[in-house]
């Protein structure tokens, strides 16, 4: 939702924010029904049945119920951190560090877990140098994962170490992190363009509590492959379940399989009520080149219309290309380009 720019969501080539890619994806759920209410859910009871879902404003009561609260990013409460978030801040370098905010520059990740280690190997790829800072005076991932950081010469760890500012320049961008030594208190500022937080993430599952089964960290446990958690009808997609991928494209798909998930778990158990949604009537749009005789000329290469065709079919002895589009036609949309610079 805080994204700046995503890049890496197909059907978007040139990108596109967060926000923005939300508002399609909301238009195109009310364009077949959905019901969308801006609002907080403040209580959920999924022990009793129906299931009881209260917001601020209303209560609802379900049959099924698909959980999809996300997880937020752990932050370090910097003083500066709001205003450089996303403007070289950011807590997901996957999404992130191939940006052209970020590609090529010196980077930092904050950090001393499996999290912070595969994100400062995965920026690697992208940045001239990675910097990662350490707290403690040893790192606390997998042995692996330990060797393939301290043998890496893109990146120096500093041990002891943690990120007090961010420092900008005149022009509004970040160019460094104001740093402390644990042990000394001795402060410097490390020039980069970017920090990347490695800190983990808290799943919103808070609510579900003592109600449903979740792992140790809070992230609600589903069967592999699907969407089916611990209470019958009660389903779960995105990051609230997902402590790995944690992108929006993964996101999307668990939330198709939850869907999916539930009607096929109300039709099997006969709760499924089906409505039909009145089809609205589309505002006809005007149609260039209407079948009109009026102006039609035999001998011009392009014509519109069905008029034209018949009276090429039958009068014209050249050989004749029809061009037949649909705005819902993939192949159409990918040839209509060529066809009209014949």
């Amino acid at each position: 939702m805080t994204t700046t720019e995503v890049e890496n969501f197909p059907g978007f080539p040139d990108g596109i924010t967060g926000p923005d890619l939300m508002d399609k994806m909301r238009k195109q759920a009310e364009r077949w029904g959905a019901e969308l209410h801006q609002e907080d859910v403040e209580f959920i009871d999924v022990k009793s049945r129906p299931f009881v879902i209260r917001s601020s404003d209303r209560e609802v009561k379900s049959h099924s119920v698909i959980i999809a609260t996300g997880a937020t990013a752990k932050r370090l409460r910097l003083p500066r951190e709001e205003e450089f978030w996303s403007r070289g801040i950011s807590a997901c370098a996957i999404c992130d560090g191939a940006s052209p905010l970020y590609k090529g520059q010196v980077l930092a990740v904050v950090g001393g877990g499996d999290t912070a280690t595969e994100e400062a190997i995965y920026l690697t790829k992208y940045a001239c140098h990675v910097h990662l800072l350490v707290r403690r005076d040893q790192l606390r991932a997998s042995k692996a994962m330990q060797d393939r950081v301290l043998n890496n010469p893109n990146i120096t760890v500093h041990f002891n170490t943690e990120a007090v500012d961010v420092v900008g320049n005149t022009k509004g961008q970040m160019s460094g992190i104001q740093l402390r030594r644990i042990d000394t208190g001795e402060e410097k500022v490390l020039e980069v363009k970017g920090l990347f937080y490695g800190i983990g993430h808290t799943p919103n599952s808070q609510l579900l509590q003592g109600q449903i089964e979740l792992d140790s960290s809070g992230y609600i446990l589903v069967d592999e492959g699907t969407a089916k958690t611990s209470v019958d009808g009660v389903f779960a997609a995105g990051d609230v379940q997902d402590h790995e991928w944690r992108q929006a494209v993964t996101a999307a798909g668990s939330g198709c399989i939850a869907a999916l998930s539930v009607e096929r778990y109300l039709v099997s158990n006969d709760l499924l009520v089906e409505f039909h949604q009145p089809v609205r009537e589309e505002k006809k749009k005007e149609i260039e080149g209407k079948d009109v005789e009026m102006g039609f000329d035999i001998t011009h290469t392009k014509h519109k219309g069905q008029y034209a065709l018949r009276k090429l079919y039958h009068g014209s002895p050249r050989l004749i290309l029809v061009l037949y589009t649909s705005p819902t036609c993939g192949p159409c949309r990918t040839l209509k380009p060529i066809l009209n610079k014949l």
